[in-house]
């Protein structure tokens, strides 16, 4: 049994960076902002604000008070970002909080963690790939286009639509759905339901992310740019279109309608408006001063994002009735409900359909540049089949662990229903972030003397408010939320006792010694 917690010395992991070869560093301390802010701006600040805002079937809403739900949840993944910031310039080596937790807990909790990001890279990456098909069909239908309901989501989606129109929900988004079943070609008598969309652009960015990271980097860096400055003309037309009244008015219930419980709720939906500022850390490898430019990288897309939500949140609860806002297209829906010239707001909802596009693209960019990489360090170490850490002779990139996780995500966006993936995202990346927490305390205590380019501040404190506010966030998921995750971690451990635990390195050079 302590074999199953045996740790991987940072001094190991240094030493198998120089034996195989590490990845090319390529990556100043704004290109890791920018892939940063690349991955936390996109499906969640654009399709989960709405639920948020207004709440579920199992959660009630934050309504206007939603600026305070951003607020909790950036001030927990800025606990959590201290964090990550230390371990990131201390082991600049790709894998993430995987890495970090070899060092710090031990083999067994290393392979949980990086089985368990599988969840926020590959699995909710599906999800905002389906999200990105929904904004980029409507952004067609300003060009007169319009995709067959068969052609541009999935059997579930399709046939729940059905369901909910013989229950007397009919609308024109459940109307569009439903055709699918009823148009969709069938082969061998099965109807042929599927996101192509969905499936086209993850395939497009597996083919970018195999070219190489500096020409990736620098295509985000486009895309933060540009979704930055769309997001931000949102915000100038939508302030002059506030109606201070939907702020606080007692007939919606006032500003605060479910009071702290609503704002919690909301703290735990829109966390993930905020995931992927950790997924600079998967680039470690290939930043050109790590000790000093992921700290900045890490936190400074942390801070960027929390002041653009809460402005655009601001806005977007005093342009309409917070109660009509929980759509799929928030930021739409309010530029469809708002008092003001009809060009005008045509012109904005064509921009800001652009911009939904435009910010998934570069998150799915992000999201897909990461897995590869932490199956890279875990193949490195035995834990996978080696073949995932070969690195392209030319282009220098985890290329196999990169088409491989580009055909999973792009087969399952083609064909998966958005809610049964997006929901375990959050789950898996707050335990993520409760490991990284407490892989702080223990290496401080193991290694007090090893040199820290970054020191989180007031350790232990500071991983302890980590871990307490995360573990709070993760109780106001729903309880199907946790039975699914268990089900994915007891499937992780299959893998771990059947493959991993007979080919570890790390093992091996125990057994040798």
């Amino acid at each position: 049994m302590s074999q199953l917690f045996v740790r991987k010395s940072i001094a190991d992991c240094e030493d198998d960076l120089v034996e195989r070869g590490g990845l090319k560093r390529s990556l100043g301390k704004w290109h890791l902002t920018a892939l940063g802010v690349g991955a936390t701006i996109g499906a969640g600040i654009f399709a989960t604000t709405g639920t948020a805002i207004v709440g579920d079937a199992m959660r009630p809403g934050a309504g206007p008070a939603i600026i305070f739900s951003f607020l909790l949840t950036a001030l927990t993944c800025g606990f959590a970002a201290l964090c990550y910031a230390e371990f990131a310039a201390m082991v600049p080596i790709s894998g993430s909080a995987y890495t970090y937790a070899y060092a710090s807990l031990g083999e067994l909790v290393a392979w949980i963690i990086g089985w368990d990001l599988i969840i926020e890279y590959a699995v909710g990456n599906i999800g905002v790939a389906i999200g990105w098909a929904g904004y980029f069909r409507e952004l067609l239908t300003h060009f007169g286009v319009a995709l067959p309901a068969w052609l541009a989501t999935d059997y579930r989606s399709a046939h729940m639509a059905v369901e909910a129109i013989a229950g007397g929900g009919a609308s024109p988004a459940n109307s569009y759905l439903a055709s699918a079943v009823s148009g969709a070609p069938h082969l061998f008598g099965v109807p042929v339901i599927f996101n192509l969309p969905a499936f086209l652009i993850v395939a497009l960015i597996t083919v970018i992310l195999v070219i190489g990271i500096r020409e990736s980097a620098n295509s985000n860096n486009a895309m933060v740019l540009l979704k930055i400055a769309i997001i931000l003309f949102f915000c100038a037309v939508g302030a002059t279109l506030i109606r201070p009244i939907h702020w606080h008015n007692p007939a919606t219930g006032g500003f605060a309608p479910n009071g702290f419980k609503g704002i919690s709720a909301g703290a735990a939906i829109i966390f993930f408006s905020y995931i992927g500022f950790d997924a600079t850390s998967t680039a470690a490898e290939e930043s050109r001063d790590p000790g000093r430019d992921m700290p900045f990288g890490i936190i400074m897309s942390l801070i960027i994002c929390t002041v653009l939500y809460i402005i655009l949140s601001v806005v977007m609860t005093g342009m309409a009735d917070w109660r009509q806002l929980g759509t799929a297209e928030p930021m739409i829906t309010a530029l469809a409900l708002a008092d003001g010239s009809p060009a005008l707001l045509n012109a904005a909802r064509f921009i800001v359909a652009l911009g939904a596009v435009i910010a998934m693209s570069s998150v799915l960019l992000v999201f897909q540049l990461g897995q590869p990489r932490i199956f890279m360090s875990m193949a490195r170490d035995g834990l996978l089949p080696p073949f995932l850490a070969r690195v392209h002779p030319r282009f220098k990139t985890p290329w196999i662990g990169t088409i491989l996780t580009g055909l999973f995500v792009a087969v399952f966006a083609a064909f998966a229903n958005i809610a049964e993936v997006v929901d375990l995202t959050n789950i898996g990346t707050l335990f993520a972030f409760v490991i990284v927490s407490v892989g702080v305390i223990v290496l401080r205590y193991k290694e007090p003397d090893r040199v820290r380019p970054f020191r989180a501040p007031l350790v232990p404190i500071t991983p302890i408010i980590s871990i307490i506010s995360c573990g709070y966030l993760m109780t106001q998921l729903p309880r199907l939320t946790w039975i699914r995750f268990g089900i994915w971690l007891v499937a992780g451990l299959f893998i771990y006792f059947l493959y991993s635990v007979r080919h570890s390195r790390l093992r091996a050079r125990a057994r040798a010694g």
